[in-house]
């Protein structure tokens, strides 16, 4: 089935996923999630281009699997969250690559820093309807980071060199939307 028209998404909290991994002491890698995420996405299928985007995580929900590291990732040394108790991104353009995959650019403000960075997307793929009869679709998407680039640049020195902290990380998101009401006709251009 073909559907024409703008259709308005919101970002399933409950079951999407921002996690990110970074090397640790040159020899391990540490992962972790943000666990609240919230935004809204607009698509259009016959238009992909003009695809936007606007997610907001809490900083502060934040989870390494150890409440020691999670205290110390949401201090001044890194995330500030009392200054900075959110995470943000706004779409600026969307390509489409091949088949399914796109290239999103837009900016992330981080500790209130605003770059711009590329994600590699694969999407939207649709899923079954939920219980309610609401139509859902899932998006994945990857990029990396240097945490300089956003004034994140604690670390320490090993004593036998290289760095407490890898200035890089990566970023995988896994999003469930849910549609907002059925599309809407987008105006002629």
């Amino acid at each position: 089935m073909s559907r024409s028209g703008v259709s308005r998404y919101t970002i399933d909290g409950a079951r999407s996923r921002v996690r990110f991994s970074v090397r640790h002491m040159m020899i391990t890698t540490v992962r972790g999630e943000f666990r609240k995420v919230e935004g809204g996405v607009e698509y259009e299928p016959a238009r992909p281009e003009a695809t936007r985007i606007q997610a907001r995580i809490e900083a502060a929900s934040i989870d390494t699997r150890d409440a020691k590291r999670d205290e110390h990732l949401r201090s001044r040394d890194f995330l500030d969250v009392e200054q900075y108790p959110y995470i943000e991104f706004t779409s600026k353009s969307v390509r489409r690559k091949r088949g399914d995959r796109f290239e999103i650019v837009g900016d992330l403000t981080v500790h209130g820093v605003t770059r711009e960075v590329v994600l590699d997307a694969r999407g939207p793929s649709p899923e079954p309807q939920d219980a309610s009869g609401a139509v859902r679709v899932g998006a994945t998407a990857t990029t990396k980071l240097r945490r300089s680039d956003f004034g994140l640049t604690w670390s320490a020195v090993l004593e036998a060199g290289g760095m407490l902290v890898s200035d890089e990380l990566s970023v995988t998101l896994d999003v469930s939307l849910i549609e907002q009401g059925g599309p809407t006709t987008s105006p002629s251009s």
